[in-house]
């Protein structure tokens, strides 16, 4: 039984955040793999969810393996402006009433055309059938998901966009980890969020301590359903300490196995955490009462020591940072916090 379906069996059809990865597939001649769905008999990518233990690449791969039979051996994940899902419009309700935001991001790789001969759909039912698409000559395609991945991939031949389907208004900021947590218990699950690093005029880093243990942190948290990584940033930037960032430059997308955390209480995630740094921050620093219970400015030859750091997430995150390997990529607004556009 996959992740989701075991998530599934103890939440039921309500609203899920679902970490996923696309497939994008092209022949030769610029044609896209896309598989008719065996649950609306719409077209679509391959794709699928991660199950626990994976990175994006290992799930596209697996994916590609059990809905085609095939392998890309050139497959890799887009840069990031053209890889990141997340956001409302990634809503899906399936043929059986269960409700996700899809969020995760995107893969791509080329196949001969030829390769369709030798494809071997696994069992499970969810490849009805498979064929080579032209971009000006889509089929219909299942969800928004695929006409944005579509969008993508017009956008590079001069294609205008595909409009997107109507979506649900986001439903109301709560604590959606902590009401999945009350009905699954102790197990693992995937937690997608994002951190944000802000420094100061002296090039000092800004530290957390949460009031949950007395480790450094990086200003962050989960991901609420409807809500893009870069929202997610914002508003948890807002909420721990005061402060606005003008821009949000995005960095990087930490995934797999390594970010395996276990919080104080026992409970264990795999984090899936976008990482922006904040420009143009304004505010006055302003620790969260409750949750927040120290903060500090750290230069990068004086950080705390890796176990002072709260997991290896954090730890990666701050090591990237200190030794400069951190790129950003095209600078764009920060999304507002949720209730204040």
């Amino acid at each position: 039984m996959s992740y989701l379906s075991e998530v599934r069996a103890l939440w039921g059809a309500a609203l899920l955040v679902s970490v996923g990865v696309s497939v994008l597939i092209q022949d030769e001649a610029g044609r896209i793999l896309l598989q008719k769905r065996g649950d609306d008999g719409l077209w679509g990518v391959v794709g699928g969810g991660l199950e626990p233990g994976e990175d994006f690449l290992t799930a596209a791969h697996r994916e590609l393996l059990e809905e085609t039979g095939l392998t890309c051996p050139n497959l890799a994940l887009l840069p990031l402006e053209e890889g990141l899902v997340s956001g409302p419009e990634f809503y899906h309700r399936y043929p059986n009433g269960h409700e996700i935001y899809l969020v995760g991001t995107r893969a791509h790789g080329t196949l001969r055309a030829s390769a369709l001969a030798h494809a071997a759909p696994d069992d499970s039912g969810e490849t009805l059938d498979l064929a080579w698409f032209e971009l000006d000559g889509l089929p219909p395609l299942s969800s928004n998901i695929n006409r944005a991945n579509m969008n993508i991939l017009r956008a590079c031949v001069g294609l205008p966009p595909l409009p997107l389907l109507p979506f649900p208004e986001s439903p109301p900021l709560g604590n959606h980890m902590a009401a999945l947590r009350k009905v699954v218990g102790p197990r693992p699950l995937f937690s997608p969020g994002a951190n944000v690093l802000v420094t100061d005029g002296r090039g000092r880093l800004l530290l957390l301590q949460h009031g949950d243990g007395d480790r450094w942190t990086l200003p962050g948290g989960g991901l609420e359903p409807g809500e893009s990584f870069g929202a997610c940033a914002q508003r948890e930037l807002l909420e721990e300490t005061g402060l606005r960032s003008g821009t949000l430059e995005l960095l990087h997308l930490f995934a797999g196995p390594q970010y395996h955390f276990t919080y104080p209480n026992g409970d264990p995630i795999h984090n899936i955490s976008v990482l922006y740094r904040a420009e143009g921050v304004t505010g006055e620093l302003t620790m969260q009462a409750g949750e927040i219970d120290g903060a500090a400015w750290f230069a990068p030859d004086n950080l705390p020591d890796d176990m002072e750091l709260s997991g290896a997430l954090i730890r990666a995150m701050v090591q990237a940072w200190r030794e400069g390997r951190l790129t950003p990529t095209t600078p764009h607004p920060a999304s507002p916090a949720r209730g204040e556009e």
